[in-house]
């Protein structure tokens, strides 16, 4: 259990700082109260990452063989896409068009709701928002691998302390520290654990 929360913890904490949500937060908690959008976000990543505990329990029923050499796959894989992504990334500060994706996301369900928002629609967009960008991104993925073959229950506290942690962050301090978080260093760093993870898969399975 101790392996699987230790697991999630750091895969998700530095996957999601500097991601499409982490700006999501940030912005929305520029123009709303921020106790309500870390309400809102929070809880959808909560969801999404019991979904994704669910699909890889799920995925524990087919062939051992074939969930083991899956999760290698998966986690070299997206380690070696991610060090791929670095090494073309400026060593400057966060990326421009993650911070412009958020932004045009941000704009987009603000246009749709009336202007006068009471706290359950401020909740209720930030959890739209952050729910939709999460949805097929390489944390759900990686969620899911871990919990196919790692104790789950650890897997699921690790991963929603990663994400209230990184949601924290970017609600509480977002706007001053995003100019200084360098994407390609974290990029980087999580490339390297998702091949570490990897690694550690086809040791523990031989």
């Amino acid at each position: 259990m101790l392996t699987a929360f230790t697991a999630g913890l750091l895969l998700i904490t530095v996957s999601e700082l500097g991601d499409k949500t982490f700006f999501i937060a940030a912005i929305l908690a520029m123009r709303h109260s921020r106790r309500l959008v870390l309400i809102g976000v929070t809880a959808a990543l909560a969801a999404m990452t019991i979904i994704s505990v669910v699909a890889g329990q799920a995925v524990s029923f087919l062939p051992k063989l074939y969930v083991h050499y899956a999760e290698i796959v998966l986690f070299i894989g997206f380690g070696i896409k991610l060090l791929y992504d670095a090494n073309r990334m400026s060593a400057l500060s966060c990326d421009a068009e993650v911070v412009g994706e958020a932004k045009e996301a941000v704009e987009q369900a603000e246009k749709q709701l009336p202007k006068k928002k009471t706290p359950l629609s401020i909740i209720i967009e930030a959890f739209v928002l952050t729910f939709m960008a999460e949805w097929g991104d390489r944390t759900q993925f990686a969620t899911i691998a871990l919990a196919a073959s790692n104790n789950p229950f650890g897997v699921t506290v690790g991963a929603i302390l990663g994400h209230s942690i990184c949601a924290v962050i970017a609600v509480s301090c977002g706007r001053m520290i995003a100019g200084r978080i360098s994407e390609r260093q974290l990029t980087l760093i999580g490339g390297c654990l998702f091949i570490v993870f990897g690694v550690m898969a086809a040791i523990e399975g031989s």
